[in-house]
């Protein structure tokens, strides 16, 4: 069996730039072709997968990982906070999948 190669440090550099203007893209056009922007969240995961390239945590808030649609907020998206899982649950109002993400309180924070 072949063993998989890794991909050099410069290519991995030029993915990153990739996904990162992509997401910008699919931010802009997220208003008049929503179908454009959800085709350019496809596009960035491939580019992720194929050269494994993590996304940035602001860019895993911003798409469904189930649908792979973009989300905004108020748009397809529903934010809210969960006191008792101590999370921030983001629902993609078109597939109805639920992702949350886990939040911590800061030690000291409230104290008197």
């Amino acid at each position: 069996m072949r063993r998989p190669s890794v991909k050099p440090q410069w290519q991995k550099s030029i993915a990153r730039e990739r996904i990162e203007i992509l997401f910008s893209l699919a931010g802009k056009e997220f208003g008049k072709h929503p179908e454009r922007s959800h085709r350019y969240v496809g596009i960035a995961r491939s580019i992720g997968k194929r050269y494994n390239v993590s996304f940035k945590k602001e860019m895993r808030l911003r798409f469904c990982r189930k649908c792979l649609h973009y989300l905004k907020p108020g748009k397809n998206a529903r934010v809210r906070t969960v006191a008792r899982q101590q999370a921030v649950a983001v629902v993609c109002l078109d597939c109805g999948n639920v992702t949350r993400f886990p939040y911590r309180r800061e030690k000291g924070a409230f104290k008197c």
